[in-house]
Parts: C-alpha cells; structure tokens; sequence
C-alpha cells in the first residue's frame, strides 16, 4: 500500500533522541525544545516561538490570550479540520462558520465581508471598539482563517476586513509551514499563527506544534501558560489557571532534526505537485484546488475534485494506493449543526461530496507517483 502521507525520517532524528535519552532530559524542559521553537519562528518570519502539544492547543491559548470569551464570536471557515472548530469550543465561543470559495477552498471572504456589513453594529466598550452581532448580541473577536491544505487565501483583503470590522487574526497555519503569499510567511499576518507537526504533515514531531508571534509579551505569556501558569523555578506558586500544554524535549529533538531537512522537503513535496498536475491534466473530469499566483504553497496534502469520488476512492484504496476523503463540512456534524453558516450556495458541502486525497508524504518517489497515476488513468479508462 502507498501511504496518505507519512513522515520522512532520514536526518539527525536517532542521534538527538539518544542525546535526550542518555542526557536524561526527556521531558518538557530541555535545549532541543527551545532550539524547535525558534526554529519555527525564524522560519516563519516571526519573532517569538512557542513550542506546544500540538495545534489544536496551540490554537486554544491564541484564543485566550486575545481574550476571546464564551460571551463571543469566532469567525472560521465550514471546510476544515475539526481541531479548529473544538478548539473554539474550548473557550466557551461560538463560532460563525463562512463557507468556502468553490476555487481555492478557502474561507469566500466576498461572503464574509457581506455578512459582517449586515449583521454587525460597532460598540465601544472601555474605550475600545468592537462589532458585536445584531442578532445574538455576541461580540464577534477574532476571525481564524484556516489555510486549508497548505494553500492560502487573499490574506490583503482578510487583513483589510479584520481592520473594519476590529477582529484579531488568530491563523491556523498548521497545514501551511512553508507557505508563502506575496513573500511573506504564512502565520505572520495576524496576532497568532499556529502550526502542527502531527505525523501526516511535511515535518513531523509525532505529536506537536508551534504558536508563533511578534509581540514579546504575548510570547511571554504564552510560554507561561503553557507551563501550567509557574511563577517560581523553586516553589509551587501558580498566578492564574494554566495548562500543560508543553511539548517534550524528547519530541522537539525530532523536530529540531526535521527543520534542518525542511527546505528538502518542502521541494520534494513542490515536485510532487507539479507531477500529479501534469500527469492528470485532462484526465477524466478531475478538477485541482486553485493556487493564485500570489501563492507559493507548500502542496501538503495533493487532493483533487472528481464527481466519481466515491467509487474512485474505492478502487484506490482496493489496488493499493490509500486515498481519504475531505473534511467533513463543520455545518454538518451534529455538535456545531446549530451554530451560524454563512452560505449562499453551500459550495462546502459541493467540495467534500467531490474531493479526494491521493498519497502525497513527503519522501514519496517517482516510482510510487507513477503508480498512482498509472492506476487513476486505469479508473477513468474503466468508465
């Protein structure tokens, strides 16, 4: 079986493991741990890193530290995965969904303009201004773009809207380190990025992730947090509710040895995406993800649009290349069917009922592409 995607492992992993090993410094303090972070935030054109479990916690304490509250808003989009919407849920908040571009799949922010300009009233509360929603009477917070397969929206224009409508940008970048629009790094647009090492992305820690930022205090307050909020190195003194959010040293070692094999990586997974596009170009009725030209995308995880999907994910899957299909839209999971969705043609749902995920880890070989290739055209043929 060709796997979905898994990690590649062929660096300084087993040596800075065994350094932590025979050192004993395994657990959530330790130097490969501060070595990871920083590496993500150099990386990512930030100026603070802070390593964590992994996204969906990282994610919550963006939320906490812009002060979201159960009395607010998060605004995110329908299409991803649900990791964004429980760690809004974490906070008490209630999210809005907006569906996506039928394009890019991404969050239609023509849509989400639209909405807001109708269904929000500017209030000022202690001196700062804030769009509360007409009909809930919810302060709408922050807005949490998801760039959804490593690709990335028109982030100008999200700025612009978060802008007038006083939203903090919280980026859930964990599909899209090495993602770039017009230059710049995907998770440094707004006050929080956030990205994930879980084993299915380029690099992989096994379990974690990476809260970048450019506000030292922030940074700062993160790191407390998640530390379980520890005001004293000697004594048991905690200041406020924390978390043990941190990640293990024993695991950052991993991530310190997949960062120096990032920019490999990241270009075996360009290649791969320039192989399957020219390969499958015309075939049958398939259909890519929109890429703008402002984008350089890491191509993290390559999936396409076919009306066949089911049946093509069934023949994939029985002839040994493992395939998956989309997200379910968040809409359509019972635990947020009742929350607000922002949709005129449920484009959403139009994209899981056609997307599929073909193997795409970043060690894949070109023997392997051309075998899924090769038996893709096989389906099509067998129409």
């Amino acid at each position: 079986m060709i796997p979905l995607s898994v990690p590649f492992l062929n660096g300084n992993e087993w040596k800075y493991v065994k350094d932590c090993l025979d050192t004993g410094w395994i657990s959530s303090a330790g130097s490969y741990v501060n070595q990871f972070e920083q590496q993500v935030a150099d990386y990512a054109g930030a100026k603070y890193g802070i390593a964590c479990m992994n996204g969906t916690v990282g994610l919550h304490i963006a939320q906490i530290l812009s002060g979201v509250t159960a009395n607010d808003h998060v605004i995110a989009p329908n299409i991803t995965f649900i990791a964004t919407l429980n760690a809004i849920k974490y906070t008490g908040a209630s999210p809005i969904l907006i569906d996506v571009d039928p394009k890019n799949w991404q969050m239609d922010l023509d849509l989400l303009d639209a909405y807001l300009r109708d269904n929000t009233i500017e209030k000022e509360v202690d001196d700062i201004l804030y769009s509360f929603h007409k009909s809930t009477n919810k302060r709408i917070k922050a807005i949490m773009p998801v760039h959804v397969l490593g690709n990335i929206g028109d982030m100008d224009r999200l700025q612009d809207i978060a802008s007038s409508f006083h939203l903090d940008i919280l980026e859930d970048s964990t599909e899209a380190l090495g993602t770039l629009y017009k230059g710049k790094h995907a998770g440094s647009f707004g006050k929080f990025g956030v990205f994930s090492f879980n084993g299915n992305k380029i690099i992989s820690t096994g379990g974690g992730g990476v809260i970048v930022t450019n506000n030292e205090a922030l940074a700062k307050k993160a790191k407390h947090l998640t530390t379980q909020a520890k005001t004293s190195s000697m004594e048991y003194l905690h200041d406020e509710i924390g978390y043990n959010y941190r990640l293990v040293n024993v695991l950052a070692a991993v991530g310190v040895a997949q960062m120096e094999e990032f920019p490999t990586l990241l270009e075996n997974k360009r290649k791969m995406d320039r192989f399957y596009r020219a390969e499958l170009t015309g075939i049958g009725d398939i259909e890519f993800q929109s890429v703008s030209s402002d984008v350089d995308a890491n191509c993290w995880l390559f999936t396409f649009k076919t009306k066949y999907m089911r049946d093509l994910l069934e023949y994939l899957n029985e002839n040994g290349v493992q395939s998956r299909p989309f997200w379910v839209p968040m809409n359509q999971l019972d635990m947020f069917k009742n929350e607000i969705y922002v949709s005129n043609e449920n484009h959403s749902d139009k994209v899981y009922n056609s997307a599929i995920s073909i193997p795409s880890s970043a060690g894949i070989t070109t023997t392997e592409m051309e075998t899924v290739v090769k038996t893709i055209k096989e389906f099509y043929k067998a129409l």
